[in-house]
């Protein structure tokens, strides 16, 4: 069973907590949860959408038809008719708008409901949450429980006023449209606990997890949520988080509290990141770790702000001024978030230079249900490396070592011990220019020479010792591949099963770490003769750019999508029609 849900209305009348607390429901009902929000890059008005794709078993993207919608006002019904189809049940107050078009028609009278109970308007959403749950012949008690979770700190009243809307809005169907509850039910399943997360919130939990120290960054859709997230948890996490007045400020800050011995982290989007460029060399010469959350949105410039785009990649990858390693890692979806967030501050700490982790809206923003036995094992599991580190301080026979710690040691892998501050008997200097084993500035040739070949060799360990190849989906051996990275994973998971039942058998390679490649293994991934498809939500085909760039493969036939909205199963399946 697959179905999909889609709220709309005007902004400002709660639409994404709707949504939100929909796939709640359904996740502690025990199915699989996956959604998305659109929502206009305005302060006041315009019209948001939420959908969610329900199902009891395993799903990886978001259904294309929706099966019910909940118009809150006319404009959704509007915007969202051409996904519908004949069995569709569309849910509207015939007072506010009617319409000829021969979908299912069920009438939750909003206004007359809020005038009887006394409401506002934003209550409509309250009203549609219980409409729903009746046509779904689900219990509503597990929604009177979440208003009780949100609205508790505010007293009992409200929570009790707040229930009621839903149970007239629950009454009202299940009175009226008793006979279209069948299409699809949902009832309380005996399933492993699901937590439904983000994009954002799996990046937060793995950077608590990661036990990241310090988290700093300056508001900007569509990472800004991972700020309010971590701010919030403050009190239990004891992690430092701070917004600071603007981008500049906010890698400076982070660095000074790696540099102190903190694992440090930003987050932002393409906008801020162009200001975060100048410092991510610093970090880069001065061998400072530090990871950075890198949700991307079309651009250039402010672009579309609450859009998605996979636009960023090779801005990442070579970002910065002058040559120094960096690495990029892009996961495809929450677990993976979690996943690659917990590695990133490992690699960030072992390599001693920025680690970049790629989002974009639609996995920043998206939620999906994970098993909270995942967490639990990932949590587990996680062991804290923070690669060569003097942690001692000198015995009373070593005191020369006063003089002759060399910060920056020549050294076989690139990598040189790291000093954390405070340590008696050590000392060194730190800046952003060129240097000396022991951190004295230069600006002759051989150090010159020598250090970038010591930096540029932390590439050559990571990818003997921590590079992992693409994982490999479907049939390895089929004569069509798929190529992609991030968060396009998903779709084309779907996309293989739809084609697999057309008898047309797929191989599926996906990157999750983009940046660097490893030539050699890479090119023999390639070495057949085969239909090879990338997939990739730009217009420049960005990573095939870079898989050209870094390893001499070229895939010529593209599925490229730019228009602000996430790959479907259209844009796949068409060229196979």
């Amino acid at each position: 069973m697959i179905f999909s849900v889609k709220i709309g209305g005007e902004a400002g009348f709660g639409i994404m907590t709707t949504g939100l607390l929909f796939s709640k429901i359904a996740s502690r009902l025990g199915y699989e949860v996956i959604d998305y929000v659109e929502y206009p890059s305005l302060v006041r008005g315009g019209h948001n959408a939420y959908e969610i794709t329900v199902s009891d078993e395993k799903n990886n993207a978001l259904k294309k038809e929706i099966d019910y919608l909940i118009c809150l006002n006319k404009d959704t019904f509007l915007k969202q008719k051409h996904l519908l189809h004949k069995e569709s049940i569309v849910v509207y107050d015939k007072e506010d708008f009617d319409f000829e078009e021969n979908f299912i028609k069920v009438n939750l009278p909003f206004k007359k409901i809020i005038q009887e109970l006394k409401g506002q308007a934003i209550m409509k959403n309250t009203i549609a949450l219980g409409g729903i749950l009746a046509l779904l012949g689900a219990d509503i008690k597990v929604l009177n429980e979440l208003i009780k979770e949100q609205f508790l700190k505010k007293g009992e009243i409200i929570v009790s006023f707040n229930q009621s809307f839903a149970q007239k809005g629950y009454e009202q169907i299940k009175n009226n449209y008793f006979s279209l509850i069948k299409n699809y039910l949902i009832e309380k399943k005996d399933k492993q606990e699901k937590i439904v997360v983000s994009g954002n919130d799996a990046f937060s939990l793995g950077s608590v997890i990661a036990d990241c120290r310090f988290y700093c960054a300056y508001p900007m859709t569509p990472s800004s949520s991972v700020l309010t997230n971590l701010a919030s948890w403050q009190d239990k996490t004891n992690m430092i988080v701070r917004h600071a007045e603007d981008e500049i400020s906010v890698i400076n800050t982070a660095l000074g509290a790696s540099f102190a011995g903190a694992r440090s982290a930003v987050g932002t989007s393409g906008g801020g990141f162009a200001l975060m460029v100048e410092s991510l060399s610093f970090a880069g010469i001065a061998e400072i770790p530090i990871v950075v959350f890198l949700a991307s949105r079309p651009g250039p410039a402010t672009g579309m702000p609450t859009w998605t785009e996979q636009g960023d990649l090779l801005f990442a990858c070579f970002a910065g001024h002058g040559e120094f390693p960096k690495i990029v890692l892009a996961p495809g979806d929450q677990k993976e978030m979690i996943d690659l967030t917990l590695k990133a501050f490992n690699l960030a700490d072992i390599y001693q230079t920025p680690v970049i982790i790629l989002s974009d809206m639609y996995l920043s923003e998206g939620h999906r249900s994970i098993d909270k036995k995942l967490i639990d094992e990932i949590i587990n599991k996680y062991k804290i490396n923070r690669g060569k580190l003097l942690t001692e301080k000198p015995q009373e026979n070593q005191e020369f070592k006063i003089l002759n710690y060399k910060r920056y040691k020549i050294t076989e892998d690139g990598i040189s011990e790291r000093l954390l501050p405070g340590i008696p008997g050590y000392f060194y200097q730190a800046n952003s220019y060129e240097h000396l084993e022991d951190g004295h500035t230069t600006e002759d040739s051989k150090p010159r020479i020598d250090q970038v070949d010591k930096r540029n060799r932390k590439w050559i360990t990571y990818l003997k010792q921590d590079f992992q190849m693409p994982n490999i989906y479907g049939d390895k051996d089929a004569q069509i591949i798929f190529v992609s990275w991030g968060s396009t994973k998903g779709i084309i998971l779907e996309a293989q099963n739809y084609l697999e039942k057309k008898d047309i058998k797929t191989g599926f390679y996906h990157f999750n770490y983009v940046y660097p490649l490893d030539k050699e293994k890479i090119k023999k991934l390639f070495l057949e003769k085969k239909r090879y498809i990338l997939v990739e939500n730009n217009s420049w085909a960005q990573f095939g750019k870079l898989l050209s760039m870094e390893t001499g493969v070229e895939i010529e036939e593209k599925i490229l999508r730019y228009d602000g909205r996430p790959i479907n199963l259209d844009d796949i399946i068409l060229k196979f029609n």
